[in-house]
């Protein structure tokens, strides 16, 4: 059984937030915030192409719900569904251990950074033609995080 996604982010965080403390105090704050952000965008892009290629197609919203309890088990989301199709999918998180986790690791000034960064980066890699719009997160002290997930029309 594979490890639950809050449990590997709770250790990524551990090992990145020594990194973070440490290059910061040397090459400075946003330099160092410049470089996590683009190294985690590239692995949720990875993550992304890693889920496509286990799917064997190009995915839909349904296929994206039905990966979603990879991110909720363990109670690390408690979500609510507004909204699912083959292309839109949209519900806000209503509470978010990733951002209590961070919070109790002393790390809740890089948690979007580790975590909410990763939600549209992921999609480049799942499918390319997906969007996500959200105005507000938790992690930055949001009273929800309003995911709102669209496919992309040859318009757009």
């Amino acid at each position: 059984m594979p490890m639950p996604i809050i449990e590997r982010r709770r250790i990524e965080a551990e090992i990145i937030g020594h990194l973070y403390r440490e290059f910061a105090a040397r090459f400075g704050d946003a330099p160092t915030r410049e470089a996590i952000d683009a190294a985690i965008r590239k692995a949720a892009v990875a993550h992304g192409e890693k889920c496509r290629a286990e799917l064997g197609h190009m995915p839909d919203f349904n296929d994206f719900e039905a990966i979603l309890p990879a991110w909720t088990a363990e109670d690390a989301l408690t979500i609510e569904v507004k909204e699912v199709g083959p292309d839109q999918f949209s519900y806000d998180v209503t509470r978010c251990r990733y951002a209590e986790t961070y919070k109790e690791m002393g790390l809740a000034e890089i948690g979007a950074l580790l975590s909410c960064n990763r939600d549209a980066a992921f999609c480049e890699g799942y499918n390319p033609a997906m969007r996500l719009d959200r105005t507000e997160t938790i992690m930055e002290g949001g009273r929800r995080c309003d995911f709102r997930y669209r496919l992309k029309k040859a318009e757009d």
